[in-house]
């Protein structure tokens, strides 16, 4: 008998969020896209056809199954319909953030082989590492989605790779994590468990399209139940969210903690009606207690925290079967294998309350195929029949997880991970920074930033400002630390390496 848990072997993630609506459901509206002055509205059987014509499109431009199509474009539709296009066709999306500079695009392109880029929304590669590959801009994609589409979605295996992301790792450079079509549909239990989404609901997301959050949870997660998703692409307004919760009626909202924080403070809540709204769900960042009191006290609504990472999405969450734990991101969702195993020793799970390492098993459908071209890093994660994440938590007797911070030193940044290798690299070379370490620094109970902690070259003024400036021309936004403190030297350990973990004490003025 085959396993309920797990997709068919013959499976298309395209087809599965699309193929079924257009045929029961074809003028229900799928999505909504709204400006600053504008809107657009697609229906499953419009956004069918166009997913299917630039599948058609990019085959006839001679890509093969497996080749991965970057995506380099602004915050709109098309951004969408390519990315479920590439996977109808058997190709690999790979979508990506305009906010990354030419040379972070550039490793992305090289690092993946991307046989094709879709570049529109002013966004811009180097000419030099375009040589040989497909390049679509606006007019192109334009010209696939008019011509004949596939007569149906590529007949791919559960197992075929399907979308191609890259998240910071624990070196210098971001890694490809690789998905297979099956990941889509091992997001079922997050349907019922956090999201609570059915065909009837009106999903509204916070994020922008090249997120995976955004392409999940906005996107993939309410067509996969045939519910209409609504997004965003004007100016980012704290008091937009309000505003367009009341306009289209939506029945979930979907954002990062930083976000409901500002919708509080300059949203103007009272001024809107909200009556639509069932519940808010978060992810990305830790959801504190104090927020979590202030969301429901001003609005009455439930707020779902969910925990989950690029490998696997969200697996721990609260939500309409999970009553909400303050202080924890709730249980893990039913049908889930997750255990806590020694940090050190062989991969058998601890007992209830025990601390370790925060573990899913490899059967589970939604964990990734594996990282690009980085056997290393992939073998650092795998531990017998354990994928490990490198969070620290503890379950307690009623199954609530309760985390307890990183084995690792990667940072978190307005959702996104962030490697402080990668932050390092790029301050080192600047010619004033003799050394430099990179930490998340707390400015509030909630919220931290990422911080440079540098020593300079003999001689070198202290110039925050300087330093700062030459990060934005070489890292994305999420990436930029917001704050830089110079010291005389950098806390080490015996054997010389920087220890992360002090440099926000080292800094500290003595009290």
């Amino acid at each position: 008998m085959s396993d309920p848990r797990h997709p068919p072997i013959r499976f298309n993630a395209a087809r599965y969020c699309l193929g079924e609506n257009a045929r029961l459901r074809p003028d229900k509206v799928a999505l909504i896209l709204v400006g600053e002055d504008s809107e657009a509205r697609l229906t499953f059987a419009e956004v069918d056809r166009a997913v299917r014509g630039i599948g058609a499109g990019l085959l006839r431009l001679g890509l093969k199954p497996g080749d991965r199509v970057m995506i380099r474009m602004g915050n709109d539709a098309d951004y969408a319909l390519l990315h479920f296009g590439a996977m109808a066709a058997g190709l690999v999306s790979l979508p990506s953030s305009p906010q990354l500079t030419e040379g972070e695009a550039a490793f992305l392109m090289e690092n993946a082989g991307a046989a094709a880029v879709a570049l529109a929304g002013g966004c811009t590669v180097d000419p030099g590492v375009l040589g040989g590959r497909i390049v679509l801009d606006a007019a192109g994609l334009a010209s696939l989605k008019a011509g004949d589409p596939l007569p149906d979605y590529a007949d791919t295996a559960a197992d075929d790779p399907m979308m191609l992301i890259y998240t910071s790792g624990t070196t210098s450079r971001p890694k490809g994590v690789l998905h297979g079509h099956r990941a889509t549909y091992g997001r079922r239990p997050m349907l019922d468990h956090w999201l609570g989404v059915t065909e009837a609901d009106v999903m509204l997301h916070a994020g922008t399209m090249n997120w995976t959050y955004t392409l999940g949870v906005g996107l993939s997660d309410p067509w996969s139940v045939g519910a209409t998703a609504v997004l965003y692409n004007g100016p980012r307004d704290p008091e937009i969210w309000p505003r367009l919760i009341a306009r289209y009626g939506a029945t979930i909202f979907a954002a990062v903690p930083t976000l409901y924080r500002q919708i509080l403070k300059y949203g103007d809540l009272p001024s809107h009606d909200l009556s639509s709204l069932r519940h808010g769900c978060t992810a990305g960042e830790p959801l504190s207690m104090e927020l979590l009191d202030a969301w429901t006290g001003a609005t009455g609504k439930p707020l779902y925290e969910a925990l989950g990472m690029s490998e696997i999405s969200t697996y721990i969450s609260s939500g309409p079967t999970i009553p909400v734990r303050p202080g924890s991101p709730g249980k893990p969702q039913p049908g889930r294998r997750v255990a806590i195993l020694p940090v050190e020793g062989p991969p058998e799970p601890l007992a209830v309350g025990e601390s370790g390492l925060l573990a899913v098993h490899r059967s589970e459908p939604a964990l990734m195929l594996g990282y690009w071209n980085r056997p290393a890093e992939e073998a650092e994660v795998l531990r017998g029949d354990w994928f490990v994440g490198g969070d620290l938590a503890r379950l307690d007797a009623e199954g609530y997880l309760w985390f307890e911070g990183r084995n690792n030193d990667l940072m978190k940044a307005m959702g996104y991970r962030v490697s402080p290798n990668e932050v390092e690299v790029v301050l080192s070379a600047h010619p004033s920074v003799a050394e430099v370490g990179v930490a998340e620094l707390p400015v509030r109970a909630d919220v931290s930033v990422i911080c440079g902690f540098v020593v300079l070259q003999p001689g070198a003024a202290p110039d925050e400002e300087a330093l700062l400036a030459w990060c934005v021309e070489r890292l994305a936004a999420y990436k930029r630390p917001r704050e830089i403190r110079f010291l005389d030297a950098l806390p080490r350990t015996a054997n010389g390496k920087v220890q992360r973990k002090r440099l926000v004490e080292a800094s500290s003025p003595p009290v």
